[in-house]
């Protein structure tokens, strides 16, 4: 499956890009990451969220959509 991830503040600094067509044949999110930790390997050192369908979504959560986005931590006030 061919996803469009986008990425988002320190995690688009890591990766040198704000948009990216990525191939993918997991399933599930915690596939992904370790899909994306072989691809950018400073992704394993830092703390980020995965949004589909814009909506935050947990490691157990089936793919089911084409856009993804890596959220960096955000502080709320």
């Amino acid at each position: 499956m061919r996803l469009t991830i986008k990425y988002f503040g320190q995690i688009a600094e890591i990766t040198q890009c704000s948009e990216e067509e990525f191939e993918f044949s997991g399933m599930k999110v915690s596939d992904l990451r370790e899909a994306l930790f072989l691809k950018y390997s400073k992704l394993t050192n830092k703390d980020f969220q995965i949004a589909q369908n814009q909506e935050l979504v947990s490691n157990e959560t089936e793919i089911t959509a084409t856009e993804i986005a890596l959220l960096p931590p955000f502080a709320g006030g």
